[in-house]
């Protein structure tokens, strides 16, 4: 049974940068809870550390220092690393021996937005109910009776180095007896938290690399750039006749690819050629891969021709990830580029991704437009209405006799699925089935029914 939340969604808590819920005052209870929730104590012989991350959008400064002074309040020391992918954040929480990790970012959101996710020790996201009991402790008297005074106090200082040390695990992650030498690879930092971290890593490993979206200002992440404008890639691909495109969000923990011709190629693309080549080298566990509600039915079809089952999670990689340790399966990700390589990393890893799919191309000697060719995309239609609330979606009666009908319609030959976006006030239509023209038509009728009933703009 799902948990209720008011301030975390299905990636942590994102919003406006300054109005609640990402404002500093917000920002230090948060600390405080999140403290309270570890129970963080000195233990030891030595005080509790949380290490703290961000992507390079300016209001970062103001809620790093905030969520850093509410931990410190509690007794906790902070480290803190500046700019790094969320991925790098979660690793840098488990090899650093830290208590916690906190990332602040909005992710593929604009500059104007910012948000906080967490990491346990482990380097996984919080579950659903850490979040619900530190959501609890921020409105509780409780903290106030465990404030650290005199020397309890904790420190905060900044850790210079922690790029490098990611930069060596992505690296070992590559097959040592490989490099990259003879490849042109493009590569779209996003103007985020990769723009120093990607092009290093593939230069070191001996790629020409064409790097673009690596000037950030504080404002410019995701602008016309990155993972959520892959057109950006695709062209700078075709313009400088690169073996690989490859295309970051903000904060580097999803992936876009573009083959030597310019052809994005998203994750469900990425899961199927790596889960056929894992199996190939019997390294993948279970015989299945992990995808979501919003996986292309085209994956489940090549699967299921290769012997492989998919299980289908909630959106969100974090649940991608729960069911991959329930299921004990090591492959697993989004059509939206956030791949898990649980043998390697514990959350979403764009350049670990490019990296895994590198090897593959290495190891095969073939082009990735090639190797994407192991299964065919069936048409998919995805809409997205703002909504000025989320109720029910059965409350709606007109758009719940119109989904009811076009599911019984489509039944055995498409799928449907809709749903709110945990991380904005959207409400999301995908319809998949192999006439383009059928579905994109009742997609349209079911996003005015919801525009009509619960729109931004409603009346």
């Amino acid at each position: 049974m799902a948990v209720a939340r008011k301030l975390f969604g299905t990636d942590g808590i994102r919003g406006r940068a300054n109005v609640h819920p990402m404002t500093g005052e917000v920002m230090l209870q948060l600390g405080r809870a999140l403290a309270g929730v570890f129970r963080m104590a000195p233990h030891g012989g030595r005080a509790p550390r949380v290490l703290i991350g961000k992507d390079t959008r300016r209001s970062g400064y103001m809620l790093e220092d905030a969520l850093a002074a509410g931990l410190c309040s509690m007794g906790v020391n902070v480290l803190q690393v500046g700019p790094i992918p969320t991925p790098g954040l979660a690793f840098l929480t488990v090899d650093m021996r830290c208590d916690a990790g906190a990332m602040i970012t909005a992710s593929h959101n604009p500059f104007e937005d910012n948000g906080v996710k967490f990491f346990s020790r482990d380097g996984f996201k919080l579950p659903d109910e850490a979040e619900a009991r530190i959501e609890e402790l921020m409105s509780s008297p409780e903290l106030d009776t465990r404030r650290a005074l005199g020397a309890d106090i904790g420190s905060a200082r900044r850790i210079d180095d922690a790029s490098g040390r990611y930069i060596v695990f992505l690296k070992k992650t590559f097959p040592r007896h490989s490099t990259l030498e003879g490849m042109r690879i493009a590569i779209d930092c996003a103007n985020g938290a990769a723009y120093k971290v990607a092009p290093t890593v593939l230069e070191e490993l001996g790629a020409e690399v064409i790097a673009v979206g690596r000037q950030p200002d504080g404002i410019n992440i995701n602008d016309g750039c990155g993972a959520m404008h892959p057109e950006h890639i695709a062209a700078v691909t075709r313009e400088h006749r690169a073996d690989l495109g490859i295309a970051v969000d903000g904060d580097a923990d999803r992936v876009v690819l573009v083959d030597e011709n310019g052809e994005i190629v998203h994750g469900d693309e990425i899961l199927a050629m790596c889960a056929l080549e894992m199996k190939q080298r019997q390294a993948l566990s279970c015989n299945a891969v992990v995808g979501t509600v919003m996986s292309n039915l085209g994956l489940e079809r090549a699967l299921s021709g290769l012997g492989l089952r998919l299980v289908r999670a909630d959106v969100g990689d974090r649940y991608v990830v729960e069911a991959m340790l329930r299921e004990k399966i090591n492959l697993g990700g989004e059509q939206s580029g956030h791949v898990v390589f649980l043998d390697h990393n514990t959350t979403g890893d764009g350049m670990l991704t490019a990296l895994q799919v590198l090897a593959l191309m290495r190891r095969e000697e073939r082009p990735l437009s090639e190797l994407a060719r192991v299964m065919e995309r069936t048409p998919q239609v995805l809409r997205s209405v703002r909504v000025r609330s989320k109720p029910p979606l059965e409350e709606l009666p007109e758009f719940a006799r119109a989904l009811a009908r076009i599911g019984a319609d489509l039944e055995g030959r498409g799928r449907i699925l809709v749903r709110y976006s945990g991380t904005e006030p959207v409400a999301r239509v995908m319809l998949e089935g192999d006439d383009r023209g059928e579905i994109e038509t009742l997609a349209d009728e079911l996003c005015a029914l919801i525009q009509r009933a619960i729109g931004e703009n409603a009346k």
